[in-house]
This record gives C-alpha cells, structure tokens and sequence, in this order.
C-alpha cells in the first residue's frame, strides 16, 4: 500500500482503474500510457495531477508510460518548453527511460494517412476560410452544409495536397479536411480539418514541412503509432472521442486499438489554471517568470519550496472524477505543511524587528543556547545559539498597553526568550514621533533553560536573535495571486500576494543554507532559500506557507 501511495495512487477504486482492470481481464496483456504535452508553456499542478496519475498507473500495473511532446503547432512552441517540461517530470519523481518521443518524429507517417484517407474519398482540400467554414458547420440545434469543394476528384485532392506540402498556397488557403458526415449531432464530426497550412520554422523539423497536422488528427495517430493502450485525458476531449476513434480505424489501426478515457481537469481557488492565461502575466511583466513563486507552474510551486512528495501528496488527496471541481488551494497548502513539519529544521527569525537591550546582562559576553531543531523530530538534534545584551524581538510580541489576554511582552510583564531567560520590561525607548524603537528589560539568571529552574511560570515564549550575531537577509511573504477564480472571467491580481521584507534578521544556524534548502521559521511559516535571486553575499527567503490556515482537512 506505501508503494501505491508513494505514486499518487492508492486508491484504485476509481473508474480509471476500474478500466483498465476490466481490459486487464481481457484481450491486454500490457499496459502503455502517455503524458502528452504540449511545448507552449511551462506546466501547471493541473499537468501534475496528469502526470501522477499517467505515470503512476503505469507503475502500479506494471505497465511502462511514454513522455511525448504534441508539437504540431510551430507557431507557439519552443526548445524552453522541451527542457522545462523534462526537468518538471524528473522533479517529480518519474522516468520515461528511452520513451521520449516527439509528435514531431511522426510527420512523415501522419502524411502517409492523409493519402490514404485522399485515395480512398475520406478526405479532400478545402477552400474554405475559417469564417466560412464556420457558417458551414451549422450548430447544436442544426446540421451542416457540406462544402462545395467536398466533392472533388481523387486526382484533384492528391494533386492539391502535394502543391500545399509543396508550399505553393500562402497561409490560410486551403485545409485537408475529413469527410465524414456534416449532419452529425456531433460537431466535431462535421468533416473536421486534418490540416492546414503554415509557413512557420518547427523547433525540431526546421522548414521541412509548411503544412501541419491538426491534434485532433496526430494525437490518435501517436497514440496508435506507440502502443498506447490508455488515451488519458481531461473531460473536455469527450466529445472529440468519436472523432479519435475514427481517426484510429481508418488509419489501419484496428488490432488493440487505444482506449481514450477523460477525466475532470483540476481547478484550485485563486489561480490560474490556463497556460494562455499564465503566458499573458508572463508576457506583461506582470510576474517574475514562469518560476515566479506565486505561480501555480510546477517551476514556480518548486522555486517557492514545494516538494514533489507534497505535490504527489495532493494529486493523490483530490482523485480522479468525472465531475468538473474546484479544489481548495488550501489542501495544496496542508499537504507541504504535512511534508515538511518533522523534515524542516525550526530557526529563529524575526521579519519585523524591534530592539530589545538587556540592561543587567555583562557587556560583551556570549551564551550559547542549545535549543532543539525540531520539537516534533528529536533525531534533527540541537544547535547552539547566541545570546548576547542586545537581541531583536518581533514588534508584535511587544504592547505598549496590552489588551486582554496579551501574554507577550508588555511594561512590568515578564515573559521567556525561546531556549534561554525570563526577561522583565523595565523601559521603552521611543524616537522624536512617539514610535517604539527600543525596549529594555532586565533578565534573572536563575531562570536559564535547562537548568532545573521550578520556581514561577509565565504564559508568554518569545523568539529572538542576537542583534551582534544574527544574519541580515530578505523575506518574500506570498498571498494568493488572485482575488476571484480567473477560469470563471477576468483575472484580477491580489495587489498583496507579495510582501517584501529587505530587513529579515535570522540566527547564524542558516550561514551555510544552500538554495532550495527549507526550514521552518518560528511561529512565521516554512521559508525556502530562493534558487534564482540568492547571491553568495546575500540570502532570500522565500516563504513557502504560512504555519496556520482556516483550511480544515475532512
């Protein structure tokens, strides 16, 4: 059950699996998947939820899973894409071994089908433009009309065809189109465009070709060509299946033909979940990349410190539908809270500093503390860290006038510095505004942590750092990216889904943290060190969530 649930995958009760068991117990002896993106954009945890669910079902019935790139449209594609949908794959957790292939790789064959289809009066060149051939295809409530070029010769379509892959016509002339019925309930099988023209340079085929398949024509085809025994795909191809079949039938395809099955994509409150949408914010500047930790790309969930067994965590928690859904991005959120809270090292770190001096402590002397680094795994140890005279306190744990129930550090109040003293308030220092800049306090020794001190209580622990040895760092707090769910219409950006903290004081604990390394800082939420903006002389933070929500787990 461990090694299910390690790949996204432990319950098999759903109607995927129930699936595949079923050909299992028939003619399949095998099973062969795909995760087919295609290469515009970098993916999102929507492809992540496909790529658990492709690889890992492979992996649970011993099967094998494809990494294939659908890219038959050059206009939008590019070699940026290729690698970063490789390293996202890897990241996770998953190997395609020597199954990379390219959609790319098939154009000779896809060609070959055409002409079979020409030769055997089931497909035929189009003049048509886009706008007329969209008056032709009637609509839900009425059927089609066929188009006046349908009838043409064999000889004429073969001779046409040659011409366009010749690149005689300009974009836009002429398509290939199937012909199959324009009355069809289905519109997508109203004698749909298998290709079309388009003098563009391929990322892996150069000028070779200037005409391209339509995915809804390669697609099939690649799946066919490789094996696939599973088409797996998100609800929205349901009504594309017919056509996919037939695809697959007249192409010979007709031993073991691949099985398209669809499923509910993943939506998640506050986000984008388009790659249209995610390349416009890009294109715009409105964010920092595609690895912008605010997005929701597997590059950018990594960049802010997500792990991929939190991710595979989450693809296994929402499951497998039918019925369109969407997810709290809360869940997403307690499932690296749950990855990381026995993993993350706990340290000291104060965004919001204030100065606290304590005016009894000897000048120029140093304590080490030895304080546990992580109450919840005893088998991360202790460090030591410094105290000094002077430390930094978080603004909010001191209170002027406390209000009720206040336990922090108040005038008179005496509270425990996390792993060291009681210190009592005994002054405050404020400049020439009235705002606090400093307050003093005096400490008891006898009350060291660790020491067998059993005399009186107090109800507030505060963090701190040594202001003579703390490390001085940036802090990135994130929000939501977005104030509404932009699938639904406009997108709206939270004017607050990032915070910038240049002055983040943090004990040397974190001196040699490396990027991509995570901890938890106290009582402010897990932290990841930036892999993009970290310089040798200067560390970022970012903060990957928050220790809290109002997300509660059902």
């Amino acid at each position: 059950m461990e090694e299910k649930k390690e790949n996204g995958l432990s319950n098999t009760g759903n109607f995927i699996h129930m699936y595949v068991q079923e050909d299992l117990e028939g003619k399949l002896n095998k099973i062969h998947t795909r995760f087919p993106p295609e290469p515009n954009g970098y993916l999102h945890i929507g492809h992540a939820k496909s790529i658990c669910l492709n690889f890992g079902i492979a992996k649970l019935y011993g099967g094998k899973c494809n990494l294939r790139f659908d890219d038959t449209n050059p206009t939008k594609e590019d070699t940026e894409y290729v690698e970063s949908i490789k390293e996202d794959v890897k990241w996770l957790g998953f190997d395609w071994e020597d199954r990379l292939y390219f959609a790319s790789s098939y154009f000779e064959k896809y060609y070959e089908v055409a002409v079979k289809l020409i030769q055997e009066g089931k497909a035929f060149v189009c003049d048509l433009t886009a706008e007329e051939m969209k008056e032709y295809r009637g609509t839900l409530n009425t059927p089609g009309k066929e188009s006046p070029y349908r009838n043409r010769s064999v000889e004429e379509n073969l001779d046409l065809f040659e011409r366009m892959k010749k690149g005689e016509f300009p974009d836009g002339a002429k398509t290939l189109r199937a012909k199959i019925d324009m009355a069809s309930p289905n519109i997508n099988m109203r004698d749909p465009v298998l290709y079309r023209i388009a003098h563009a340079t391929h990322h892996t085929t150069g000028d070779a070709w200037c005409i391209y398949p339509m995915y809804d024509f390669a697609h099939p085809l690649e799946d066919a060509i490789e094996g696939i025994t599973h088409s797996i795909c998100t609800m929205e191809f349901e009504d594309h299946r017919p056509l996919y079949d037939w695809v697959v039938k007249e192409a010979g395809f007709t031993t073991n033909p691949p099985r398209q099955i669809e499923f509910a994509r993943l939506g998640l409150t506050n986000t984008v979940m388009s790659k249209r949408k995610l390349r416009a914010l890009v294109e715009e500047g409105l964010v920092d990349g595609w690895d912008d930790p605010r997005m929701p790309t597997i590059s950018g969930l990594r960049r802010r410190g997500f792990t991929p067994e939190s991710i595979r965590d989450f693809c296994e928690r929402i499951g497998v539908s039918k019925a369109n859904s969407v997810v709290d991005s809360g869940l997403l959120e307690y499932c690296i809270r749950d990855d990381l809270k026995t993993k993350a090292k706990v340290v000291m770190a104060i965004l919001h500093p204030l100065k606290l001096v304590i005016t009894n402590y000897p000048e120029g002397q140093i304590e080490l503390m030895d304080i546990e680094n992580n109450p919840e795994n005893p088998e991360l140890g202790t460090r030591q860290v410094p105290f000094t005279k002077n430390l930094y306190i978080e603004q909010e744990d001191f209170m002027e006038e406390p209000v009720k129930k206040f336990f922090r550090l108040a005038p008179g109040k005496e509270v425990r510095l996390k792993g060291a003293y009681f210190v009592t308030c005994t002054d405050v220092i404020k400049d020439e505004n009235g705002n606090i800049i400093e307050v003093h306090c005096t400490y008891d020794p006898e009350t060291k942590s660790g020491s067998g001190f059993t005399g009186r209580k107090v109800k507030g622990t505060l963090h701190w750092v040594s202001a003579d040895h703390c490390i001085q760092t940036t802090a990135r707090l994130y929000d939501y990216m977005m104030l509404d769910n932009p699938e639904s219409g406009d997108m709206i950006m939270n004017p607050n889904s990032l915070e910038v903290i240049e002055d983040c004081y943090i004990e040397p604990a974190i001196e040699e943290a490396k990027p991509g390394d995570k901890y938890q800082f106290m009582r402010n939420g897990y932290f990841c060190v930036d892999t993009k903006d970290t310089t040798e002389n200067h560390m970022v933070f970012n903060r990957i969530v928050s220790l809290k929500s109002s997300f509660k787990l059902k």
